[in-house]
This record gives structure tokens, sequence and C-alpha cells, in this order.
């Protein structure tokens, strides 16, 4: 059964993973996505080790591109603008990341292509947005990092040294609510029959997403001074006699249970944790204490007592532990799939669960141009002038 967003056309000139990661969600739900490549492939291809024997794919790439097609084209060229011209009049979503002012040079830009074609929802992701002294600046996601709070967040207790977190989490989140906005605007327009223009900035999404309960200090105006950051507390990572586990206190019933699990009769009447007010103002103090109970005694053996008393709690795995553990495996989070060139590879299945148009992976990752003459086909090209557009280096295909 096709997935909800069968029959959607998405045009994917996006590179690294902001983009190319929000338009493999809409592949995965159904969308038909045609990755627009660069005659040399999206760079991400050969992002850190590739992982066959040419050189074409890297895991950070199919794990980005999965479920696509590809057509390899030279957008500078003639040849390459008449083509994408024809595809922009058949798609419903256009997403691309260029730096703010390069699909305007190109003669691309959401103004002009939205005036041609009103029903397309036009999507520009970028680093800052396209306002601002920082416009001009090259943005990754460690930079966004830093300007968004979430580098300072990760400070070092002792040091308060900022630190990153260790995974491109401002690309990825980024992604997702590109995903869903464009999702909206699809909906919207089934109701009016006018597309939109999104523009969704990483530093806007990283500082909105950061807001709810990393800047609850300065939530009330005039009052951040009196506000204690509720992240100046040591994290819930407590280690056991032989591994580590995290467990959570938020509730009188959760302190409780923990008190309970932890066989000391005393801990439930220490005032300091009596109140959850007073367990977040001692937060320190608390994670500290139950630190020396949890050390005490194995994971296992952790785990049997706070599950017993009803604690919210789990195992700290490592990344090797994941695939195998007992959760992931009964609800079949990863899914196993061929992957041309390279072998059998792992892929976690679409997060969101669809009862009645389920969503899934669409297949592998594609080759650079492996589509390339399949679309030009379709766009009404007979093989020979698609010869002629490879020979002229306008349009690479897969041999």
């Amino acid at each position: 059964m096709p997935g909800p967003l069968n029959g959607v056309r998405v045009l994917d000139l996006t590179g690294v993973v902001s983009g190319p990661f929000a338009t493999m969600f809409l592949a995965d739900q159904g969308a038909d996505v045609l990755k627009i490549e660069p005659i040399g492939g999206d760079i991400t291809r050969r992002s850190r080790a590739t992982i066959d024997k040419i050189g074409e794919f890297s895991a950070l790439f199919i794990s980005s591109n999965r479920g696509k097609r590809s057509l390899s084209i030279d957008v500078k060229s003639t040849v390459g603008r008449e083509v994408l011209a024809k595809l922009v009049a058949q798609a419903d979503v256009l997403v691309q990341n260029f730096r703010p002012g390069t699909m305007d040079r190109l003669g691309l830009g959401a103004e002009e292509l939205r005036q041609r074609h009103p029903r397309l929802i036009y999507v520009s992701i970028s680093g800052v947005g396209d306002t601002g002294p920082y416009v001009k600046k090259r943005v990754y996601d460690p930079i966004v990092q830093g300007l968004s709070g979430f580098a300072d967040i990760q400070s070092q207790p002792v040091t308060n040294r900022p630190q990153m977190i260790r995974t491109i989490v401002c690309d990825k989140t980024t992604a997702v609510f590109t995903a869903q906005a464009v999702s909206s605007a699809l909906y919207a327009r089934e109701k009016t029959g006018q597309g939109d223009h999104i523009q969704v900035a990483m530093l806007d999404v990283m500082i909105s997403y950061l807001w709810p309960e990393g800047m609850m200090q300065y939530t009330v105006v005039g009052a951040e001074a009196k506000a204690a950051d509720p992240n100046d507390r040591p994290d819930l990572v407590f280690k056991t006699s032989d591994g580590y586990i995290t467990a959570g206190t938020i509730s009188d019933s959760e302190w409780q249970g923990f008190c309970k699990a932890s066989g000391d009769p005393e801990l439930a009447k220490d005032p300091r944790f009596a109140t959850p007010s007073a367990r977040s103002v001692n937060a320190t103090a608390r994670i500290n204490r139950m630190a020396e109970y949890i050390a005490q005694h194995t994971t296992a053996e952790w785990l049997e007592r706070l599950d017993a008393a009803d604690v919210p709690c789990a195992p700290i795995l490592r990344r090797g532990e994941i695939i195998d553990n007992e959760q992931v495996v009964a609800r079949g989070i990863i899914a196993e799939l061929d992957q041309p060139m390279v072998g059998r590879i792992r892929q976690p299945k679409p997060a969101a669960r669809f009862e009645t148009n389920p969503a899934s992976i669409g297949g592998p990752a594609p080759r650079v141009g492996q589509h390339s003459r399949e679309v030009l086909r379709e766009l009404g090209y007979d093989d020979s002038a698609i010869d002629q557009m490879i020979g002229d280096r306008a349009v690479r295909a897969a041999v």
C-alpha cells in the first residue's frame, strides 16, 4: 500500500544533511523524490569513509538519501536549466539549501518560480536565514550549536567550558522541522490551491527546539537573574558496579520509589528531597546521593529494583549494543536491505507509523545519475538527445 504522500513529486536540490534528510522522510512517506545532483555527485557521497570499491557511497549518504531517484545534471548549463524548468513545472515541492542568493543567480529563485507555478511549494533551508549580519557566513552544524546555546548547555560542570554535542543535531532537527512544514503546506494547498515559500533557518530551529527547558530562566521578562539555570546540575548518568544506567525522580512517587529501591529507610526522610521544589533546588545533592547508592550494585539489579518501584530507568547502551537491545528488537526498529555496490545494510524504519497508509523504506540510495535516462525520457527527450547531453557533460548517467 502506498504511503500518505503517494503522488507528491519532490525536487531535491539539497546537499550535505539538513535538506537530504528532510526529503528522505518525504520519500519514506511515499513521495517521489528526485535528487538533483551535480555532475560530481553530492559531496556527502565522499564524506568520511566510502564503503564501496569505486567511492560512490558513504554510510552518511545512504542514510540521508535512501528511496530517492537521482538525476545528475549541470544546472549552470543551458541544457541543465532547460531540464530543470520542465521538472519544476511538474513538481509539487522544490527543496534547496544553497547559500542565500545562489538560486536567484541561477534563475531559480522562489519569487520567479512561484510566479510561474503558483501551486509550487518552494522550500529554502539556510544556516542563519537570509537577513542579518551573519547572512554571508558559511554555516555548518557546529556554528549553529555555538550560536543557539547548545554548546553552552553542554558545558562541563566544573570548568564551565562549552562543549559540542557529538552528532549533527542542528542538521537533523532542521530536517524534521522542514518535513513537517512541507506536510502543512501540502495540506494548506489542498484547501486554497496555492503553494508557499517556506524558509527554515537552522538557527531559528535550534533556538525554538532548545527553549522549553533549556531557556527556562529567560522565559519571564524581568526575572532572568532570579531564575536558576535548570541545567546547572550533573547529568543523569549513573555508574553501577558493572555499567551505566539512567533514572529519573521528578514526581513524589518516583522519588519515594527510588528511596524504597535504595534499601535505606533514612533517605526518604531527608528534607532536602521531600518535595518537587526541594528536589529541584537541591538537584546536585540529590543526583550525587543517588549515584552513591547506584554504584553499590549491578546494572541488572538496579533495573529490577527500579522497575519494581515504577521509577523511570534504562540501561545506557553503547552504540554497539543498540541493534540487539530487547526493546529495539521487539519493535523491529532496524531493517536490513540490499544496497547495490555495497552489500547488506541496516537502516532504521520510518519512526512515524501510519496504520492506513504505512510509510516504508522506499529502497536503497541511488547511484549518481542512476535515473538520469529514465527521468529525461519521462520529460520527452529521445535517446539520441540524451546521448548528446551526456556527451556534452551536461548530464551524467550511471553505467
